[in-house]
């Protein structure tokens, strides 16, 4: 049974390879792509905090057409085929309106893409041999695509400084083409053998589920450190390149900038966080990742100084994956039985997703008024946050029972 695990492995890897990849090319850019179609900072902060409200919409229903009809893998292609088919079609759209209709419509396809691959990889790495042992780390098909991320980013940069702003819209496409052909190559499998889906078909049943993890005072404090601190990067996202590129950076430096904080996210990920965590806790952690970010933010608001900018960009190791770690050994801890799947998305819904929708609609006219400085607001919600993280305790045992 083993070569047949390591043959899944294979294929998730490349999978996530290229699907990541896709997201490299466009992410650290797409902003800028916007700017030069015509759109002012409002105008850009309202596009993108469109296509995340649509994401956080379209996401859920997905899933729930995939596990109802047991088709996660079809559900995966069909998106990645269409966000690749949308991704040409931003070649022809300019000003306002085109952009934002072509932006929904991409939200769409790109909704289901990293929750239905991780659902399939989750469940395709709880597999076992024939000696009981795991089929491989999800961390390492997720560490894979963070390094196609990078690698991504590094291209794009290139490819730009040759070919202009729509390449990365090429590149994406092809990418997103031939992750579609290795969806069709991996398991089906999208939960662990035996396990029952959480998500009951009953939406009284969905309703209550959601109650009862609502009524979990942990459970609400993570949420609200995720929204903080997730939340903050909205300014980043939308802002940064923009904010680089005005002061004569490079598409070249830019994306090792752009790539450095992801090289950040992998070491953090494969290497320091996991012993970090066990050695510091949950609180200490969180509180650590809040302060990290708030002093990312506050740099980021007074300089665009390559050396000082390279020195804070790995900060998004402690901003982004330290955190989510954090909040992760959480839940696993406090989500009740069969409650996971709930758990987990409305933790990405309301901590991540809602939060990075009214931010990136807050950051347009903050940049646009403010410049740099709407930075500081961000570093403000961090700051925010650390209180909260120093309650993230988990109980004692004899709480528990």
């Amino acid at each position: 049974m083993r070569p047949l695990l390591d043959r899944s492995l294979a294929r998730f890897i490349l999978l996530f390879a290229f699907l990541y990849g896709g997201f490299g090319v466009n992410s650290p850019f797409f902003p800028s792509f916007l700017s030069a179609r015509g759109l002012e900072p409002e105008a850009i902060g309202v596009v993108l905090a469109a296509g995340t409200a649509v994401r956080l919409v379209a996401a859920p229903v997905a899933g729930q057409v995939a596990d109802r009809l047991d088709a996660s893998r079809t559900i995966l292609a069909l998106s990645l085929a269409g966000a690749a088919l949308v991704a040409l079609g931003y070649l022809t759209a300019r000003g306002f309106w085109p952009l934002l209709l072509t932006g929904l419509v991409s939200a769409i396809a790109l909704a289901p893409l990293a929750p239905v691959a991780d659902a399939l990889a989750l469940g395709a790495s709880e597999q076992r041999d024939a000696t009981g042992r795991r089929a491989f780390d999800y961390g390492w098909v997720r560490g894979a695509g963070s390094a196609a991320f990078i690698l991504g980013s590094l291209v794009s940069g290139q490819v730009i400084g040759q070919f202009g702003l729509t390449s990365i819209l090429v590149l994406q496409a092809a990418l997103f083409a031939v992750a579609c052909l290795f969806a069709f190559r991996v398991p089906e499998q999208s939960l662990p053998a035996g396990q029952e889906a959480s998500s009951p078909s009953d939406p009284a049943e969905s309703t209550h589920g959601l109650w009862r993890l609502l009524a979990i005072p942990l459970y609400r404090r993570v949420i609200i450190v995720a929204a903080l601190v997730f939340g903050s990067h909205a300014m980043h996202d939308g802002f940064a390149v923009i904010r680089w590129r005005e002061a004569g950076i490079g598409p070249e430096l830019i994306s090792l900038l752009w790539s450095e904080s992801v090289a950040a996210e992998v070491v953090i990920f494969f290497l320091i966080g996991p012993r970090l965590l066990d050695r510091i806790g949950p609180a200490h952690a969180a509180a650590l990742c809040a302060g990290a970010g708030a002093l990312r933010w506050i740099v980021m608001s007074q300089t665009a100084w390559v050396p000082a900018l390279m020195l804070i960009q790995p900060l998004h190791g402690l901003t982004f994956a330290f955190l989510h770690l954090a909040c992760m050994r959480l839940l696993s801890e406090i989500v009740p039985s069969g409650l996971a799947a709930t758990a987990l998305t409305v933790y990405g819904t309301l901590g991540a997703g809602l939060s990075s929708v009214l931010l990136t609609l807050a950051s347009g006219p903050l940049y646009g008024r403010l410049g740099p400085e709407g930075f500081l607001a961000m570093a403000a919600l961090c700051v925010l946050a650390v209180p909260v993280t120093l309650t993230l305790r988990l109980p004692t045992d004899a709480q528990r029972s």
